[in-house]
């Protein structure tokens, strides 16, 4: 018996934009890097030394380019996150009501019957 059991007639949606956006993430992130990069990569170029002069700019641009790379990692999980739950569902352990089954339904009634206070 496997760990997580598929649900009898569970319904699984057909996948739409998620797959295409999550496939052209890389490439964004790439793009971006480079945007975002590029004007470090000329200031050490020209300059060869990033800390002593247009401090501000390079910690803005470094700033830029990790918000950046936070923002895809987020809407990577976020897509990851709608693929799965487009999926189909899934069981772990059913919990069966006691008014579904009356059997559990009479083990209910005694278990509250013998947990109530005595008056004597």
């Amino acid at each position: 018996m496997g760990l997580l059991n598929k649900l009898p007639n569970g319904v699984r949606y057909s996948s739409h934009k998620e797959w295409q956006l999550l496939k052209k993430l890389p490439k964004w992130w790439l793009l971006g890097t480079v945007v975002f990069a590029a004007p470090i990569a000329y200031t050490w170029w020209q300059q060869e030394d990033l800390l002593t002069q247009n401090i501000e700019r390079t910690s803005m641009f470094l700033g830029l380019l990790f918000t950046y790379w936070f923002f895809i990692g987020a809407m990577m999980i976020g897509l990851i996150v709608i693929i799965i739950m487009k999926g189909p569902g899934y069981v772990a352990d059913p919990y069966y009501l006691p008014k579904e089954d009356q059997s559990l339904e009479n083990k209910a009634d005694e278990h509250k019957s013998n947990n109530e206070p005595r008056n004597s």
